[in-house]
């Protein structure tokens, strides 16, 4: 269970509570009852099996996959994955590979419907660089119509396993993995991954012998709009 889901479930159980107290019936404490339950299903984390195996790449977040597409970049090709999360959806965000987080960027901007295509480039979002593996991977954690508030744990430096928990997106949202264009997609559109255990893509045990210096699959985030770096929380 997150964090935020004690704090607002069981605060609004507690008001159930004290409002059958006060009236000495259960009428009045049926709303905040529903929606302490609510808040703490929806802010569940349920333990996850992480895959094994060298140049694996798991899914960041819960969710539908709803495109994967080549993309150009001013440090040429690269490959996207896009997750789409809904209300329903566990909100846990992880790491899609063992590594060093190597940049942390928060991009303010609008707040779309995350199934809208625009929303990768326009919507307020948090963009992550993890180096490892033999790889770099960028990915990013997207604001939608109903999500506001996007929180990254993690900073500059830090290292990070394969599906460790890295942060949360409270409510619908979307997931962007940038890929290097060398890498296999093992998923395809309108298939369901489950964050940290599904595996989206794989990396050929070639290009990993080649190591994440080779600047032709470096999988950098610099194409998009400059902005402040630091910890989103």
């Amino acid at each position: 269970m997150v964090r935020d889901g004690y704090i607002y479930g069981l605060s609004l159980l507690a008001v159930g509570g004290v409002l059958a107290w006060a009236t000495g019936t259960w009428v009045w404490s049926i709303v905040p009852v529903l929606l302490g339950a609510f808040y703490l299903w929806f802010f569940r984390d349920p333990q996850r099996t992480i895959p094994a195996g060298e140049g694996l790449i798991v899914s960041p977040a819960d969710g539908v996959v709803t495109e994967t597409v080549r993309i150009d970049t001013p440090d040429g090709p690269r490959q996207r994955i896009s997750i789409f999360l809904n209300v329903f959806d566990v909100h846990v965000n992880r790491s899609p590979i063992a590594g060093e987080v190597t940049a942390v960027r928060y991009q303010k901007g609008k707040f779309l419907n995350a199934m809208n295509q625009e929303c990768a480039e326009r919507n307020e979002q948090n963009i992550v660089t993890v180096r490892g593996e033999g790889m770099e991977i960028v990915f990013k954690q997207i604001a939608g119509l109903i999500a506001r508030r996007i929180v990254f744990n993690q900073r500059t430096g830090d290292r990070v396993e394969r599906g460790q928990r890295v942060g949360l997106i409270k409510f619908g949202s979307r997931t962007d993995v940038i890929l290097p264009a060398e890498a296999e997609i093992r998923v395809k559109t309108g298939q369901r991954v489950k964050g940290g255990s599904s595996i989206i893509a794989e990396m050929p045990e070639g290009e990993l012998a080649a190591g994440v210096g080779a600047p032709r699959r470096v999988a950098r985030a610099s194409a998009e709009p400059e902005a402040e770096e630091g910890e989103v929380a």
